[in-house]
């Protein structure tokens, strides 16, 4: 199967390189289909290849030994994945799965070296992608140890979804806005409930619509030193 150049291009690691450049490193990929709910990757095994995400979402998370679940990141097309052990010659650092069909192209381990020998300008990009990853994870660190469910959950929809009336949902399940904010599904279901009372948000089977980014904003900045003062859900 020929690979897509302006694939390769949307791919983060070979920003910069040109169609000439391009065309010459094709020939150490291939191509590969995933079906949505299909495990990439898991933690603590080997893998011979790097993947590039090309189409579709991928989950990343680690299991705790008692089997809970915390999500690291939602990967976008353009993402590398497996950068970790690809590098430092060990096992799977996460388990990756697909959110929703998904088509990767990957390379083996050992092409990988003669691809950046003969193309050494894409260091640059690969210290960059890893730094971004780097200062993610600090951030992650940073708000399960300093920021309330409510603001964290805050955070993630205004971090994941632009613009006014966006629409949440479409892959996330409640589930899975709780494992990547360190919580269980119950509070996030509260939580949700607390910011559609104060008009922020809209509840919809399967969705989230997101209406006032503004008042999701004066959510996101209360921390665990400053407990939120939001009206609580209705009994009645």
């Amino acid at each position: 199967m020929s690979l897509d150049i302006e694939s390769l291009k949307s791919i983060y690691y070979f920003a910069g390189l040109d169609n000439t450049q391009l065309e010459a490193i094709k020939k150490y990929f291939s191509e590969k289909a995933v079906s949505k709910g299909e495990i990439i990757l898991r933690e603590g095994e080997w893998s011979d290849y790097l993947f590039f995400l090309i189409t579709g979402l991928v989950k990343v998370y680690k299991t705790s030994q008692n089997g809970k679940e915390q999500i690291l990141h939602i990967a976008p097309p353009g993402d590398s994945l497996n950068d970790i052990s690809t590098f430092d010659g060990g096992t799977n650092q996460a388990s990756m799965l697909a959110m929703s069909p998904v088509t990767l192209y990957s390379v083996r381990k050992e092409n990988l070296n003669t691809l950046l020998q003969e193309h050494p300008s894409i260091y640059s990009n690969i210290l960059k992608a890893l730094a971004i990853r780097v200062r993610r994870d600090s951030n992650l660190v940073e708000e399960l140890s300093s920021t309330q469910v409510m603001g964290r959950l805050a955070k993630l929809l205004l971090g994941k979804y632009a613009g006014e009336e966006a629409t949440v949902g479409l892959w996330l399940t409640q589930q899975d806005m709780a494992n990547m904010i360190g919580t269980c599904r119950e509070v996030v279901n509260r939580s949700l409930k607390v910011m559609e009372e104060n008009g922020a948000i809209r509840l919809k089977r399967h969705r989230v619509i997101v209406l006032k980014r503004d008042i999701l904003s004066d959510i996101a900045k209360d921390t665990i030193d400053t407990p939120p003062n939001y009206h609580q859900p209705s009994t009645k």
